[in-house]
C-alpha cells in the first residue's frame, strides 16, 4: 500500500498559474491526478497553498488539502500533508509533480514497489539512459551516478561520469559512457524519512547544484535507483512546454 502526493503551487517562477493551465479541456492538473489515480494507490492527494486550486480539484473529484505557503518544495509541502493526514512511520507516499500530466501510472507504481522492496532505504527514485552527448552536457538534465547495489552515489547537473578517454575527441568522444543515467525526478518516501528530510538544514553541496536530493545523500540517508520500465513524457515548466505536451496527446 501506498499514498501519492502531488504538490502544486500556485505561483511557478517561468509558469505563473501552470497547474490550472487549461490542457486538451481539462487543468493540466486533473491530467496529473487520473494518471495518478491510474496507479493503484490508497488514495491521492492534492496538497496546495492555492484555495483556488483546492477548488478546482475538488470540481474534478480530487481531494485536496490547504497547505501553508511558506514552504520552499514539494518535499516540505508533503512532508506537512503526511503529518495533517497522520499516516503512519513506516507507510510509503510517492510525490508526483503537478506538471507531468504525461507521467505513466506504471511507473508511479514502480517507484513505490522499488522502496517497498528495500527496506534499508530511506526513499527511491528512478533513472533512464542517457542517449546521445547532448543530454550528457545539457545541466538541465540532471545525471545521477549509482553503486553496485543500485543506491545513489551523487546527483549533478555535470556530465557524470566522464569517459576519459574520448575527452580529447570533443563533446562527441564522451559517448558511450558506461552508466550514464538521467534522472526521472519522481520520489517515494517512507513517511518517517520524509519528515525527517523536511527539518534537515540544506548542505553546500545541494545549494551548489541546487538539487535537493543531495541533502539527502549529503545526510546519510540511502536513496534506491532503478531504470524506469516506461520512459516518462516531458513535463511542463514553460507556454511552449504546455504546447508540446497537448501536441503529444494528440
Amino acid at each position: 500500500m501506498f499514498h501519492v502526493a502531488i504538490p502544486a503551487r500556485a505561483h511557478s517562477r517561468r509558469l505563473p498559474g501552470k497547474a490550472l493551465m487549461p490542457l486538451r479541456g481539462k487543468p493540466m492538473l486533473q491530467w496529473v491526478y487520473e494518471k495518478a489515480s491510474a496507479a493503484g494507490a490508497a488514495d491521492v492527494l492534492i496538497a496546495t497553498d492555492d484555495p483556488a486550486i483546492v477548488s478546482a480539484a475538488r470540481a474534478f473529484g480530487a481531494e485536496a488539502r490547504l497547505t501553508g505557503r511558506q514552504h520552499a518544495s514539494g518535499t516540505d509541502r508533503i512532508a506537512e500533508l503526511a503529518a495533517l493526514e497522520r499516516w503512519p512511520q513506516e507507510d510509503i507516499v510517492v510525490n508526483v509533480q503537478g506538471d507531468e500530466p504525461l507521467i505513466p501510472p506504471g511507473i508511479i507504481r514502480q517507484v513505490a514497489e522499488l522502496l517497498e522492496s528495500h527496506p534499508q532505504a530511506s526513499l527511491a527514485t528512478l533513472a533512464t539512459p542517457i542517449e546521445s552527448p547532448a543530454e550528457l552536457l545539457d545541466p538541465n538534465v540532471v545525471k545521477v551516478v549509482c553503486d553496485e547495489l543500485g543506491r545513489a552515489l551523487y546527483f549533478s547537473r555535470a556530465p557524470v561520469p566522464w569517459n576519459r578517454d574520448g575527452a580529447s575527441a570533443g563533446p562527441g568522444g564522451c559517448m558511450p559512457c558506461t552508466g550514464a543515467r538521467r534522472h526521472v525526478g519522481i520520489y517515494a518516501y517512507r513517511v518517517a524519512a520524509l519528515k525527517r528530510l523536511a527539518s534537515l538544514e540544506p548542505t553546500a553541496l545541494e545549494a551548489t547544484e541546487k538539487l535537493e536530493q543531495l541533502r539527502a545523500l549529503g545526510h546519510g540517508l540511502i536513496i534506491q535507483v532503478a531504470d524506469c520500465r516506461e520512459r516518462p513524457g516531458p513535463d511542463v515548466n514553460t507556454a511552449e512546454d504546455l504546447e508540446r505536451v497537448a501536441a503529444l496527446m494528440g
